[in-house]
């Protein structure tokens, strides 16, 4: 049995995002299409003998005691009745707070390398169980580690539970850029809830998984999406509203803000073209190509 391993866990963009009405559980529907983009943090997972015990060490910035690792080691152990003693390492390259799912991916792959190294052999409903308990992005990553892992895409509905994968698209070369600010994902909905004051929700394209799936397909200048937390944020934050005007000026084919945000992206028609963008933005800006899924 293994003593140790190191994973890598893929961030994600949005490719559109309807946040749908707030429901009676507390949690709003959204319609997206998620994909993996080539920018990865890494995981050290060891088992260790201080059973019940999970630590964390992350260099890059520090966690507070109750994190997604713990989480997600809480609830595999109610559900095995395991006790094994795991310490996670981790190198940190997704910005927290950047509507990438850094920490949902990061819960996905830990989850996937306690189940390797405890031998417990989880199905793939256990899994998903276990996903629900830490957070609904962290369903998407789940669904990407049951299928292989990245390149991946999905078209995600309900709270994020409802995960239908679509042909993943390897010729987008995408620059990230980070504003530098920090997006509450809580305020980001209350936010877009404001700012309807009561009006219809207006749909993008057509509610169905298709409709999302076809217009992904499509050249990436023809794309219909748009994100309904961008326009709230970008009022709230100037600065995430420069950056995205920055990479579209760079000649994007599509652009937007990933998420809650506060991560802005766009989308090149060639890999020459986004490293000449992803110069062009670094002169102010923290840019990054994430090019593979």
């Amino acid at each position: 049995m293994f003593q140790s391993i190191t994973v890598r866990a893929p961030a994600k963009i949005n490719i559109g995002l309807q946040v749908l009405p707030g429901r009676s559980d507390g949690y709003h529907g959204i319609r997206s299409i998620f994909t993996t983009v080539g920018l990865y943090d890494t995981l050290t997972v060891t088992r260790t003998a201080r059973q019940g015990c999970c630590t964390v060490e992350c260099g890059q910035m520090a966690l507070p005691p109750d994190n997604t690792f713990t989480r997600t080691y809480k609830a595999f152990c109610v559900l095995t009745g395991t006790d094994c003693g795991i310490h996670v390492t981790v190198e940190k390259r997704i910005p927290s707070g950047g509507g990438l799912g850094g920490g949902s991916s990061d819960a996905s792959s830990f989850l996937q390398s306690i189940d390797t190294l405890c031998g417990t052999s989880l199905s793939a409903p256990a899994f998903r169980d276990i996903a629900g308990q830490v957070g609904s992005d962290v369903f998407f990553f789940t669904e990407a580690l049951l299928a292989g892992g990245a390149p991946f895409a999905a078209y995600v509905s309900g709270r994020g539970e409802h995960v239908q994968p679509v042909p993943p698209r390897t010729d987008l070369p995408v620059v990230l850029v980070f504003p530098g600010v920090s997006v509450s994902t809580a305020d980001a909905y209350r936010w877009v809830d404001e700012s309807r004051a009561g009006a219809a929700c207006a749909p993008q394209l057509p509610g169905t998984m298709d409709a999302y799936a076809a217009g992904f397909a499509s050249p990436a200048g023809e794309w219909a999406f748009r994100n309904d937390f961008t326009a709230p944020v970008v009022a709230r934050f100037p600065r995430i509203g420069k950056a995205l005007a920055a990479v579209k000026e760079c000649g994007a084919e599509f652009a937007d803000m990933s998420g809650s945000g506060s991560t802005v992206f766009g989308v090149f028609e060639t890999e020459k073209k986004a490293l000449l963008a992803a110069g062009r933005l670094s002169e102010e800006w923290r840019a990054v190509p994430a090019f593979g899924g």
